[in-house]
């Protein structure tokens, strides 16, 4: 079982209103959608980060998708879907005035695309801190009133849908070599093709995975090219309080990740990271987002012209990551880790 990556990517952007999960803290509508009746339990989210805007364009293409699904087609015959394309419309309607303009793009295989805009990226992007950040904002019981009230709504619709058997939070960076997949710890020792598949499927299309060692920390752990354990709270929280910062570690909540384990099973839990602009690594650099030579370029395109700031990318080899082909991927992690759980 598996989507078809290019006919789900030629669908609506837009998908059919769907259930009416919760309203955000300004009184938007989270709408969430559950499709199919199979013994397989998917969960899909995206917009946890609202500076994020590839995955909920990408899930809403596959609500769309799988609203015109006939009702004995075998997606819906073998899984139950649980999907909340964003979670955070207030924070979407913030990134809008640099989400909503994208620049002609191709890409790596002489393919027409479209990429976001850096200037007007650096000038209008927001992202929420710690206490206000909706991938660890996810309730800490039912007693949790002070959680968000967008993750209270999402985390009641997930409940109904439990226990899973896969559940996926799609994510992007600002800016790193490649793309970047954080799974599961307790499932290594059954992805192992799932790893190459993603691999090889990456170096196709003309990108290189990103491949970091965080040496654990927050819970990063690398695990081989390309590939991380997701973060988590605990970890998280360990972090800040061996830095003796008890108030920010206190503003970390379970991730989406952490609450779906905890209502049962044994799910295989995936985020993808997904590069929105891709920078190459000069010798000595790690690829972390504080490597001083990436800092000053950073500092050079503050406050800078669309102009100034287009010469400084070409001067630096900084690019745009098409965006199709980062859904693409997107779409190929979730293929090749349904074929995990199935298996």
């Amino acid at each position: 079982m598996k989507f078809p990556i290019e006919e789900v990517l030629a669908g609506p952007p837009f998908p059919p209103p769907g259930r009416v999960l919760g309203r955000s803290r300004k009184g938007q509508e989270v709408e969430g959608y559950r499709f199919g009746r199979g013994g397989l339990h998917v969960s899909l989210i995206g917009g946890c980060h609202a500076d994020e805007p590839v995955g909920p364009a990408m899930l809403r293409r596959l609500v769309s998708f799988l609203a015109a699904r006939p009702v004995d087609d075998p997606l819906l015959a073998t899984a139950t879907w649980s999907v909340v394309p964003h979670v955070n419309p207030d924070g979407e309607e913030r990134n809008a005035p640099w989400t909503a303009a994208t620049v002609p793009a191709v890409d790596p295989r002489g393919g027409d695309d479209r990429v976001y805009d850096l200037s007007l990226y650096m000038n209008h992007v927001r992202r929420e801190l710690p206490g206000d950040d909706m991938e660890f904002g996810f309730p800490r019981g039912p007693e949790d009133s002070e959680a968000r009230p967008e993750n209270r709504a999402v985390a009641a619709f997930l409940a109904e849908g439990a226990p899973f058997h896969l559940h996926a939070s799609f994510h992007g960076m600002g800016f790193a070599t490649g793309p970047w997949f954080l799974i599961e710890e307790a499932w290594i020792d059954r992805t192992a093709a799932l790893r190459d598949s993603m691999r090889n499927q990456v170096r196709a299309m003309g990108y290189q995975p990103f491949d970091v060692d965080r040496g654990g920390e927050k819970g990063f752990r690398r695990i081989d090219e390309g590939f991380t354990t997701r973060p988590d709270s605990r970890s998280m929280v360990r972090w800040f309080e061996e830095r003796d910062n008890p108030q920010m570690a206190a503003k970390f909540r379970p991730s989406s990740m952490e609450y779906v384990r905890s209502l049962g099973g044994d799910p295989f839990t995936m985020v993808s990271e997904m590069p929105l602009f891709l920078r190459p690594l000069e010798e000595g650099e790690t690829g972390r987002p504080d490597d001083p030579r990436f800092r000053a370029f950073l500092d050079r395109i503050a406050g800078k012209s669309p102009e100034e700031v287009r010469t400084e990318m070409e001067k630096s080899g900084v690019r745009g990551m098409p965006i199709r082909d980062q859904m693409r991927l997107q779409l190929a992690f979730l293929n090749a880790a349904l074929a995990a759980v199935g298996s």
